[in-house]
């Protein structure tokens, strides 16, 4: 396979070949000019897709209709005797095998310079219109430090928009007027967001201004959109400074008013001395490790998200009693509202369901222990717990001893061969129905606590135990 940088430089020698403009463009040019490896790029032309797709004969067309098209790497290594510009078009891997690695990009994206006409739905122009210029391209694009083009056989840069000075003064600052900017496309604000804390940078006055003045448009932006922006902002390595600043603009209440109800909501000091729910959920998300699973990030974020309406002053202490239940269907309501997958969602929901469990780990029967420990995807629920204590009391005894028994206890002590089936209750004269799992659970406690090594003894335990009606 060959490397990205070297293919979408393939692409733009192959392009001027034929006569066109082409330049290295967006977050990749960026990235570069910050020593970062970038995690894809793109190509900008003046070549319309058709003209694109005949160069590039087995390309696939993603948004054609905005001069989009996707140039997948080659998934073999190309002969050596191909002449160096027409190497990128042997071998050619289909759409689905070149997006199928999670891995760094497997296609170069090649957008035709265009200008955009109205945004009547502030997502979406109402036309697009190809253009010859490569500074009407950069015009109509959301920052600054996105909006520099890169020849990558000489490394000049093309900065029609300031962004080179942005990137030396660590502002994000959107390209011309910033309310246009925003008006085109409010997921503009999100990711202007999530830059600043990607980057640590700070957002110019009159675009911060902006995104204020416009954060109630947000809902403008698909449900997709926005989970897939604020999943990147949990697991870039700053989610903290991320929603820190969705709180400082007005955009957390609109996207997650769950999470801005955290605000001001006590707790018990002597459990809680950093502070209330949000400053605990801000702490939580700053010591998240990097790279994260998203599923650890959102229950993270949503851990506590019942705690608010659950709040009350109690002649002993302040008490969230029921938060978790609260908390379960809260987050529930979030991640459909989101439209997150099955399987997240459910991971998300266990997550949060489950994190107060560990405190009851030492005084848990052996059973119940285990059953705790075998959960699917266990580490993130020891994750989510360490995280928890690290951002409050500091004390990770329970977190210690959970990984002890979790390293102690043998895979087949922890899962256990069943020593009876339905078949064998069957057979000794029991009928088939609920009463089985009611059995089979009672009988698999038994192995776990170790009262049960062979199937001679969990039949009689079971004749025992649930007496045959006959």
């Amino acid at each position: 396979m060959p490397d990205a940088r070297q293919f979408a430089t393939s692409i733009v020698c192959m392009l001027r070949e034929r006569g066109h403009q082409a330049f290295l463009a967006g977050g990749c040019v960026r990235d570069l000019l910050l020593k970062r490896e970038p995690a894809d790029y793109d190509v900008a032309t003046d070549a319309t897709p058709q003209q694109v797709m005949h160069i590039f004969p087995e390309t696939y067309a993603v948004g054609a209709q905005f001069g989009v098209v996707l140039v997948p790497l080659p998934k073999q290594p190309e002969p050596a005797d191909t002449p160096a510009a027409t190497k990128a078009l042997h071998d050619i891997s289909t759409p689905e095998m070149a997006l199928a690695s999670n891995s760094k990009a497997r296609a170069i994206e090649v957008a035709t310079f265009r200008t955009d006409v109205g945004y009547s739905d502030g997502r979406h122009p109402d036309e697009v219109r190809f253009s010859t210029s490569p500074r009407e391209d950069v015009e109509r694009r959301d920052f600054t430090i996105n909006g520099m083009l890169l020849d990558p056989i000489t490394s000049e840069v093309l900065d029609f928009v300031g962004g080179q000075n942005d990137l030396e003064a660590h502002i994000i600052r959107a390209i011309g007027e910033p309310q246009s900017r925003f008006t085109e496309d409010k997921l503009r604000m999100l990711r202007a967001i999530r830059f600043a804390a990607r980057f640590d940078y700070t957002i110019e006055p009159a675009t911060f201004a902006a995104i204020r003045k416009f954060a109630p448009q947000v809902s403008q932006v698909s449900r997709e959109r926005v989970r897939d922006e604020l999943t990147k902002m949990l697991t870039e390595g700053h989610a903290s400074r991320a929603f820190a600043l969705l709180d400082k603009s007005g955009l957390l209440i609109e996207v997650l008013p769950e999470v801005s109800a955290m605000k001001g909501v006590e707790q018990p000091p002597r459990y809680h001395p950093e502070g209330d729910v949000f400053v605990h959920t801000l702490l939580l998300l700053k010591n998240l490790p990097h790279p994260c699973p998203p599923t650890v990030a959102w229950g993270a974020l949503l851990h506590d998200v019942g705690k608010p309406p659950t709040f009350r002053v109690a002649p002993d202490r302040i008490r969230f009693d029921g938060h978790v239940e609260v908390g379960v269907r809260m987050a529930e309501d979030i991640c459909r509202r989101l439209r997150f997958s099955n399987d997240d969602t459910e991971q998300i929901l266990a997550l949060v369901n489950n994190h107060m469990r560990f405190a009851d780990i030492p005084r848990m029967k052996e059973s119940t222990l285990k059953r705790f420990l075998r959960m699917p995807r266990f580490t993130e629920h020891l994750e989510l717990h360490r995280l928890d204590c690290t951002a409050s009391h500091g004390d990770l005894t329970l977190y210690d001893f959970a990984r002890e028994r979790l390293a102690t206890i043998p895979p087949e002590k922890m899962r256990p061969t069943p020593l009876v089936t339905g078949d064998d209750l069957i057979a000794q004269g029991y009928s088939p129905g609920p009463v089985f799992k009611q059995i089979l659970a009672t009988v698999e406690d038994a192995q776990l606590e170790g009262k049960l090594d062979s199937k001679e003894q969990a039949l009689a335990f079971v004749s025992e135990t649930f007496p045959p009606r006959g």
